[in-house]
């Protein structure tokens, strides 16, 4: 913790506030989002598939728009975009409180997820702008801040949920409007370092036709969607195989709070191992392998459920695959991400970074959508058939196509350049891609 706290006072404050902004707006969100797939199938009645469909619906409307957030902001400036998101979340949550049915939830998951793609963009491009030279360690710093909001939101749900999911979603909605309040007071106004300059530059579609035309920044984000589809299982899959083996939301808490742990105390540490050792293409390679380890040892255990009135032990036990998965799927997390975060602005080469952003996201929202209702329709058919290994086979098949995925673009030279950023910093570029 010594190294992290002497990483963070040597940014500036502007890099700061932005951290001290992504670990709140984590809190907010992770009190509520934890809990929503138990408040539909429970409270609501939802079967899997719905609830696969209300969360993906959320992560579409949020990653799919990831496109025109990062856009917006590259041209007017990443704080009123910020602010802008902040409020669309006041709204979101608000009315997620108070939906009851279907339409509602999905009318509610789209401002919810609209709200995503306006601040997320433009804060991951703020922070590459004023970090510099230090990408890889300012998101590696990041994510410890994104983390301990992970570790400290589903405690606070958790408590509030003992009065109902709707105080949840209130309270939530409350800290995003004072979050608010004190961004558009405190965050320094910040604008893209090369803003448009000719005529053409200044219509958004010539900036998209760029980005469009960059075949190694496409091929990468192909190659990385299936990483999000897995990422994601720590909403719609893990919580409910939680829910199954213990029948409460005490194991969904934990789950939340060992990887928060993980990546508070570990994440510095682990990105300036896997510096040392690999460049960033194999960092994330290895990673990508990792993640697809994570989900075998649900696959062995899968059908294994505790007898009713089984004691502490027995839960104890039908829970350690699950925690054991979420622990290789956050160190996985923790190597793959800097390293990922720092390959897309090379990508940009400093030119349109929330625009790269934008579309990476937009490119993942779409995967994630396919694979929630994918993996919502595993489970329901592993379920109904006796397949319980079904899905976490399938996740683990995802995994290693990823892996594979990006190895070929690694191998036939596709990272080993980005365009923008060798033409702007040739000898740094150089130096990255050897070490």
């Amino acid at each position: 913790m010594t190294g992290t706290l002497a990483q963070i006072r040597s940014f500036n404050r502007p890099v700061q506030l932005l951290l001290v902004n992504q670990l709140t707006i984590n809190i907010g969100f992770y009190m509520l989002m934890p809990y929503l797939a138990g408040y539909l199938t429970g409270d609501l009645a939802m079967a899997a598939w719905a609830v696969g469909l209300v969360l993906g619906v959320r992560n579409l409307s949020q990653q799919g728009m990831f496109l025109l957030g990062g856009t917006l902001a590259d041209r007017y400036g990443y704080k009123p975009l910020i602010l802008a998101g902040l409020g669309l979340r006041v709204a979101g949550f608000g009315l997620l409180g108070i939906a009851a049915s279907l339409p509602v939830l999905i009318v509610a998951s789209v401002l919810t997820g609209l709200a995503g793609a306006l601040f997320n963009p433009a804060v991951r491009a703020y922070l590459a702008a004023e970090s510099g030279e230090r990408k890889t360690e300012a998101f590696a710093v990041f994510n410890v801040f994104y983390q301990a909001g992970i570790l400290a939101g589903p405690m606070i749900g958790l408590a509030l949920l003992a009065a109902s999911f709707r105080w949840v979603c209130a309270v939530a909605a409350l800290l995003f409007l004072l979050l608010l309040i004190a961004q558009a007071r405190a965050l320094p106004t910040r604008h893209a370092r090369h803003p448009p300059t000719g005529p053409e530059e200044r219509e958004a579609a010539a900036d998209w036709r760029q980005v469009l035309r960059h075949r190694g920044f496409l091929l990468f984000s192909t190659a990385m969607i299936g990483s999000y589809v897995l990422n994601f299982q720590v909403y719609l899959s893990l919580p409910i195989e939680v829910r199954r083996v213990t029948g409460s939301e005490t194991g969904v808490a934990i789950l939340f709070a060992v990887s928060g742990l993980l990546t508070v105390a570990g994440q510095v540490r682990t990105t300036a191992w896997a510096t040392r050792r690999w460049n960033p293409p194999q960092a994330i390679i290895r990673g990508l392998a990792l993640m697809a380890v994570a989900f075998l040892p649900l696959a062995a255990t899968a059908g294994f459920t505790p007898a009713v009135g089984a004691g502490p032990w027995r839960t104890t036990l039908a829970l350690a695959p699950v925690l054991l998965s979420t622990v290789l799927l956050t160190v996985a997390t923790m190597i793959v991400y800097p390293f990922e975060m720092a390959t897309i602005v090379e990508f940009a080469g400093q030119r349109l970074v929330g625009t790269y952003y934008g579309l990476y996201n937009t490119l993942a929202g779409v995967g994630i959508a396919a694979g929630n209702l994918l993996t919502g329709a595993a489970l329901d058919a592993g379920s109904r058939h006796g397949w319980t290994a079904l899905p976490w086979l399938l996740l683990t098949a995802t995994g290693l196509l990823c892996t594979a995925a990006v190895g070929y673009l690694s191998r036939a030279g596709h990272l080993a350049t980005a365009p923008g950023a060798a033409a702007a910093h040739p000898a740094r570029h150089r130096n990255s891609a050897t070490r």
